[in-house]
């Protein structure tokens, strides 16, 4: 028996972070389920033939977020489960109804993870958040090799997987 089975994840999905958080839970034995937008392409975010990388482990849901119906499913889900991991801009889930003060009310049990690129609160709140800028604006990219005074990105995502992602599953187990 593997230490998270019997858990119940729903990971709104996202690009890196949340996707790799999830995995970990799922190589653990979490039971993740990834609801995915209908609108959403996984080809914009490095799905290649054998998949998306990030999705071992997983089952998944194509869920239209803009209809009621979308929204009950996913409602269904997060009352069922045991944790949700939300990567989307602050206020998007509370637009939807799903956010965490609605969603533990239901669920009073329920982990509520939020993994955005600059937190809940301050100037960035409301921009997308991309490894490289993380990693401009920490000052990480200066020491990292260069071409003819041009950034070479890292080989490794290292914002979003070393310190989003893997510190996001840490947090959700030691909440368990």
């Amino acid at each position: 028996m593997r230490p998270l089975e019997g858990i119940k994840v729903v990971e709104m999905a996202g690009v890196f972070a949340v996707p790799y958080s999830a995995m970990l839970l799922a190589d653990f034995g979490a039971d993740v389920v990834v609801v995915d937008r209908v609108s959403s392409d996984k080809a914009d975010h490095h799905f290649t033939a054998m998949g998306y990388p990030f999705d071992r482990g997983k089952r998944s849901i194509r869920v239209d977020l803009k209809s009621s119906e979308g929204i009950d499913v996913v409602k269904r889900l997060i009352h069922a489960g045991d944790v949700v991991l939300d990567s989307y801009r602050p206020g998007v889930m509370e637009s939807l109804g799903i956010g965490p003060e609605a969603s533990c009310k239901v669920n009073p049990r329920l982990i509520y993870a939020r993994l955005t690129g600059w937190g809940q609160t301050g100037p960035y709140t409301h921009k997308a958040g991309h490894d490289m800028n993380y990693l401009a604006l920490s000052g990480a990219l200066s020491i990292l090799p260069n071409h003819g005074g041009q950034p070479v990105p890292p080989l490794s995502y290292m914002g979003d997987l070393s310190g989003g992602g893997l510190f996001c599953a840490l947090g959700v187990v030691l909440a368990l």
